[in-house]
């Protein structure tokens, strides 16, 4: 056996590491052992290289796969964020939750603020860091969630939907502003609050002041049983300012702030 494997060195590695699933070592490890023999470098330290590729690539891999799954509706991240532009924009409470310690103690967050001061930007911020991170997230539009959840109610799998986003680490509703729930729509976001209420994170955008969510279920007892989940555990960001848009920057055209 041991005769075999020498005469036929490349094609069982290939075979192994095929077998293995060792997608970058197999695509990589003859120009690492080059690279090992021009650095001399030891068999601990060269095994230590295999290992970083493998485990950069799985890594990097992953991190596309939460991007496309997640449905972000742009590119924006953190770092893209123009401080100088807004003043209004809190930087170091931004970077304090890119960290995803909200996250970790389940905590939610509430973005305030008229159109195009980049709310969504700063969700689809922390949302890409939680892919990075390897947590998965899903970006939704409030109203097109709120009635895929009645769709899915009336032909009779909403609980199977309720269950596949209960799994999702970051759940972002993005503009909930000047929907009119009736009382079947807003019983069915009132699920989606209490099923992740201090289990997974939330974040919320709106153009509206948590004094006006009244008019964005049938009234303030409803609003007031939502507000009570959402906030026990919450940072809030109220931002106002000038719009990104007005302003025509170029910068709102490329990144498609909300």
């Amino acid at each position: 056996m041991q005769q075999l494997i020498t005469q036929n060195k490349e094609e069982y590695i290939q075979t192994m590491m095929k077998q293995f699933k060792l997608v970058d070592m197999r695509d990589q490890y003859l120009d690492l052992i080059n690279e090992a023999e021009t650095a001399s470098l030891g068999y601990m330290d060269f095994l230590v290289r295999l290992l970083s590729v493998e485990e950069e690539g799985k890594k990097n891999r992953r991190y596309e796969k939460l991007l496309d799954k997640a449905c972000f509706e742009s590119i924006a991240s953190l770092e893209d964020i123009d401080y100088t532009f807004n003043l209004n924009i809190n930087k170091n409470k931004i970077e304090e939750l890119g960290s995803l310690r909200f996250m970790e103690a389940c905590e939610n967050i509430i973005v305030i603020g008229p159109p195009g001061v980049g709310k969504s930007m700063i969700a689809t911020g922390i949302g890409r860091k939680a892919c990075e991170n390897g947590q998965s997230v899903l970006f939704v539009n409030a109203k097109e969630l709120v009635d895929r959840l009645h769709n899915e109610m009336i032909k009779g799998t909403l609980p199977e939907v309720l269950e596949s986003l209960n799994k999702i680490d970051l759940l972002i509703v993005d503009e909930l502003s000047y929907i009119n729930m009736d009382k079947e729509k807003e019983s069915l976001f009132f699920q989606i609050i209490r099923q992740r209420y201090e289990k997974r994170s939330l974040i919320i955008t709106t153009n509206l002041p948590m004094g006006r969510w009244n008019e964005l279920f049938t009234g303030q007892l409803a609003a007031t049983a939502i507000l009570d989940r959402l906030l026990h555990h919450c940072h809030v960001i109220s931002i106002t300012g000038d719009s990104y848009r007005v302003k025509g920057s170029n910068y709102s055209a490329k990144k498609g702030l909300t």
